[in-house]
């Protein structure tokens, strides 16, 4: 009787085992399709922000547990706040494409960049956090890193006037 059951769980097993994905069968499907390719990366950083607590930041063209799901990167973009100039700093690398690819838009504290040079395609947009002016950026680019800066905006004070109720 005990075999019976040893040999009927072990039967079971194994169709439950099928059931789940082979690691090499994924890989090799997906060596197979041509429009997806490499690299593929994913990544972290981690900062302290000005309040004390940590900042953790994701990049990279695939998130954890999910395919890649464009051929586009996402370039590793950090954010820097000098506030002795009075300006905001986003650096973004983006190596291997020319001034000319770059291509920026900013739209309501949204900064949508993207470039393609051959095989080289970056795509992100970066909300800023802080109140800037819009019109004020400017951008340059070299040797693979994006610099833009936008010139801060003091918070404007509430105008009026607090009444006391008698």
């Amino acid at each position: 009787m005990t075999m019976f059951f040893d040999s009927e769980f072990d039967r079971i097993f194994k169709r439950m085992s099928n059931s789940f994905f082979n690691i090499d069968d994924i890989f090799e499907e997906f060596k197979g399709n041509g429009s997806e390719s490499g690299p593929f990366y994913y990544g972290y950083t981690m900062t302290v922000g000005p309040d004390g607590k940590p900042v953790v930041k994701e990049y990279g063209n695939v998130k954890p547990g999910l395919l890649p799901t464009s051929d586009k990167r996402e370039p590793l973009v950090d954010t820097i706040v000098d506030d002795k100039e009075k300006v905001v700093k986003l650096i973004a690398e983006m190596p291997g494409v020319e001034k000319s690819d770059v291509k920026i838009v900013v739209e309501n504290k949204i900064v949508d960049l993207s470039a393609e040079h051959d095989d080289k395609k970056y795509h992100v947009k970066v909300p800023v956090q802080h109140n800037v002016d819009e019109n004020s950026v400017k951008a340059s680019y070299k040797n693979g890193v994006l610099e833009i800066v936008f010139k801060l905006v003091e918070e404007e004070k509430p105008k009026g006037k607090t009444v006391e109720v008698e």
